[in-house]
């Protein structure tokens, strides 16, 4: 399901953010926060994943690569589209390897930032168990093993999801503004 705010003032129409990191990260929290905060269209990852990957994570059982490829591509046409449209985006996915997010980064010729949320397993495991969602807990070792994190050519940084909501938001907040040439931020 796609949701969006009005362009903020100064943030040019090609600007386009993914966060991204392992389950229970918060990467709903902060995108819909980004969302609000700068003005970008947002997008749900998990809301373009099909039936199968849905049922196969369900199960407890981690996607491979062939099993993400046409939901990358489904999430790149998604920003593609909103390229073409002149409207900045923000959306959420694990993009757990650099082939993954290089599919995402592929679908518009602008630079792309990556706010990647990492936190301690703990916190995680706990925030997973007690929220409804697809994925199970039992999971979370399998994307830990998969994650490769950004590499220095990648825009973007990381933030710290250990700490109050507030400050995670602020934190992604002046990551992605730090990100943008002076005359692009807000």
């Amino acid at each position: 399901m796609t949701r969006g705010a009005a362009q903020a003032d100064g943030v040019r129409a090609h600007r386009h953010v993914v966060v991204m990191g392992v389950s229970g990260t918060g990467k709903s929290t902060v995108a819909q926060a980004l969302a609000a905060e700068l003005g970008l269209v947002l997008t749900e990852g998990d809301d373009h994943h099909p039936p199968a990957n849905v049922a196969k994570m369900s199960a407890g059982t981690p996607l491979t690569d062939d099993d993400r490829a046409p939901w990358l591509a489904d999430l790149a046409t998604w920003t593609a589209r909103h390229h073409e449209a002149g409207t900045a985006t923000v959306l959420t996915c694990s993009a757990l390897r650099r082939t993954y997010r290089d599919v995402l980064r592929g679908a518009v010729p602008e630079p792309t930032v990556f706010v990647h949320l990492v936190g301690s397993r703990a916190v995680l495991v706990e925030r997973m168990e007690h929220r409804e969602h697809f994925m199970p807990s039992s999971l979370l070792d399998s994307q830990f093993a998969t994650l490769e994190p950004l590499e220095a050519d990648e825009a973007g940084g990381v933030v710290d999801t250990d700490l109050p909501v507030e400050r995670v938001v602020a934190d992604a907040v002046r990551l992605v503004t730090a990100a943008m040439p002076p005359e692009e931020a807000p």
